[in-house]
């Protein structure tokens, strides 16, 4: 038996203001997603904005359904939005907050396993880590070099790409 043990590096800062300019101004772009998020059931808004290598921001917020696992997080509407409009732009870094009017949110929160294996995705895609940066109004932001600080087991098989002969 052999014991292993995972330790994750990320930043805290103790509000937007002490994020570097490009950084802090991803963060006011996330906060303006929340605008659009539709959720009328858990009154949890959550905007997402990805800046893109050539300076181009792209918005997401979550889409709720009143069936529920037909809804849509923030994050991967960024991100498919991305993947659908910008393929060969790289993502430089994702901002991700949210509100709600029925509790203080003082923490910031994590994307789910899901938004994080799709973040994993354009990560290999590129091949280029995605900083992400998470906060809350009013307090602490944290930023992690690559959804790696999330996932550190990602989902990937080499298997399932076949390049032989052309083959997809």
């Amino acid at each position: 038996m052999t014991n292993h043990e995972i330790k994750i590096n990320f930043k805290e800062y103790h509000s937007l203001n002490e994020l570097n300019k490009p950084d802090y101004e991803l963060c006011q772009e996330a906060i303006k997603a929340l605008a659009n998020s539709h959720s009328p059931y858990s009154k949890f808004r959550v905007g997402a904005a990805l800046r893109l290598q050539s300076g181009k921001i792209v918005y997401g917020s979550n889409q709720e359904n009143v069936a529920y696992p037909s809804g849509l997080c923030a994050e991967r509407v960024a991100l498919f939005h991305c993947g659908a409009y910008y393929p060969d732009d790289p993502i430089e870094a994702m901002a991700v907050t949210a509100q709600t009017d029925e509790f203080e949110i003082s923490q910031p929160v994590a994307s789910c396993g899901a938004c994080l294996q799709v973040l994993a995705e354009y990560e290999k895609k590129q091949n280029k880590p995605i900083e992400i940066i998470l906060f809350c109004n009013n307090g602490p932001a944290w930023v992690m070099n690559s959804v790696e600080s999330f996932l550190p087991f990602l989902f990937f098989e080499n298997g399932l790409l076949k390049e032989e002969k052309g083959e997809r």
